[in-house]
């Protein structure tokens, strides 16, 4: 199983979040760079890969990283705080 990991004082803006999420994943062009559509992508898999995630750095950094937690977490896969 495929695991990603995220560690909030590696992005200075939630986009770079997504940014990230998209190459990680080879999301598609068409990914909309929000919970919504993330939950959309990963719904398409066969397999919700795990997340491993470091909650800190810049406020909305740390919002963004909790809400990807959850639509993983919704999905399916395995979410570990570090």
């Amino acid at each position: 199983m495929q695991t990603i990991c995220l560690f909030g004082h590696d992005y200075q803006n939630a986009s770079q979040v997504h940014e990230a999420l998209k190459s990680l994943l080879d999301l598609p062009s068409w990914y909309g760079m929000n919970a919504d559509a993330l939950a959309d992508c990963l719904s398409e898999l066969v397999r919700c890969p795990g997340l491993w995630v470091r909650v800190e750095g810049p406020e909305d950094v740390q919002a963004c990283l909790r809400l990807i937690s959850r639509v993983f977490a919704d999905q399916g896969a395995e979410v570990k705080e570090l």
